[in-house]
């Protein structure tokens, strides 16, 4: 015969974190489906055709990661310089000008890195490209600015973020939406800058989180029972002869 004689009180001690424990494993599971149809999302607007300025206007943040197509000017007195890293870990930076398209909108343009000494673009003159451009790149709504993103160097055009309303603000240029095209890796002539650089990366540890909790619920849920066994409350006990 079945006994089960819980004690009430370490019940509703441990109820709470038991469906607590469980609570938050569906909700990581709910987000890890979240996130994947997240990530299939981007490789297929990665790989769907270019579209055109207006239509990744007219989609807005709805174009995230979509590659489009920009005909027009570069304004290359007005290029910053983000601050960042090369594949060795060494200093580089994200060459980004304002792109003048043919309806008079403006766009930011990351053309790519430039190792340290290249920043100056006095020393890379053949890729000041002038005239005439067609580019391909990706679409992007950049991070905003952490509150321990340092300030720019205004002076030097340096910045450590693609905080894409300062860099126009401080170039008195007027940008049609709040993003930044990250130019594909067609060559500039002279090599750089080295464009290509999009990095898709999406950390993506909700199955960890989920089975952590889940793990968490199945202690807690072993707890009770184990305290309930020790004292005789639960468990099965022989039918009276």
């Amino acid at each position: 015969m079945l006994r089960f004689r819980p004690l009430w009180k370490f019940t509703a001690l441990m109820l709470p974190l038991f469906l607590g424990c469980v609570a938050l494993g569906v909700w990581q599971i709910e987000r890890l489906q979240w996130k994947l149809a997240l990530i299939a999302q981007v490789q297929r607007n990665l790989q769907a055709p270019p579209m055109s300025a207006a239509q990744a206007l007219a989609m807005g943040q709805r174009a995230q990661y979509r590659r489009v197509a920009l005909a027009g000017r570069f304004a290359n007195s007005k290029e910053s310089y983000v601050f960042g890293t090369d594949a060795n870990g060494a200093p580089a930076y994200h060459v980004v000008a304002p792109f003048t398209l043919h309806d008079g909108r403006t766009l930011l343009v990351d053309r790519g890195m430039v190792p340290e000494r290249l920043r100056d673009p006095r020393t890379r003159p053949a890729g000041e490209l002038t005239g005439e451009q067609h580019i391909v790149g990706v679409w992007r709504v950049p991070d905003a600015p952490g509150l321990f993103t340092p300030a720019p160097n205004l002076a030097r055009r340096i910045w450590y973020a693609r905080n894409v309303a300062g860099i126009a603000n401080a170039d008195h240029v007027r940008v049609a939406a709040p993003v930044v095209v990250e130019a594909d890796a067609a060559p500039n002539p002279g090599g750089w800058p080295k464009g290509g650089q999009t990095v898709v990366t999406f950390r993506n540890e909700h199955l960890q989180y989920a089975i952590t909790w889940f793990g968490l619920a199945a202690v807690v849920l072993g707890g009770w029972l184990a305290f309930h066994f020790s004292r005789g409350r639960i468990g099965w006990r022989p039918p009276a002869e």
